[in-house]
């Protein structure tokens, strides 16, 4: 008996949009990282795109557990003497709400050329609004 391996050619996309508001970050960002990579699917292949799109609104009234809202650092770096920018999870969600969930859902995803490409069907925004009803999102709950 064989062992099924979706191709890249069939792969059947749909679109989910998550509330994230009053959610975990964790556990949002868990929920769609599973989704972009199809692991929700009976046809997951590991080594094949067959994830679906997410778009997750809501992104700036997200929830974080425990004292991270004062503890959690995030850290960029130039690469230039100096250049070392760090900013609190506190400061992320005020000003920059999309970043901060991207960088929790990039983080479980595979690296390489194949997480890259995952990490492209991901659409995160502050508000409730977004701009894809065309494409008909299905909502999902995260529990």
């Amino acid at each position: 008996m064989n062992s099924f391996m979706e191709k890249k050619e069939t792969v059947d996309r749909k679109w989910y949009v998550i509330d994230a508001e009053g959610m975990n970050l964790g556990r949002v960002a868990t929920k769609a990282a599973s989704i972009l990579r199809g692991k929700h699917k009976p046809t997951f292949t590991p080594h094949v795109d067959c994830g679906d799109y997410v778009i997750i609104i809501n992104a700036a009234k997200v929830n974080l557990t425990g004292n991270k809202l004062n503890d959690k650092m995030y850290y960029n770096h130039s690469g230039y003497p100096g250049g070392l920018r760090e900013r609190t999870a506190k400061e992320m969600v005020e000003n920059y709400p999309e970043e901060m969930m991207e960088r929790a859902i990039k983080g479980m995803l595979p690296k390489g050329r194949l997480g890259r490409q995952m990490y492209k069907k991901l659409f995160v925004y502050a508000g409730e609004n977004h701009n894809h009803q065309a494409q008909k999102p299905i909502d999902m709950k995260v529990l």
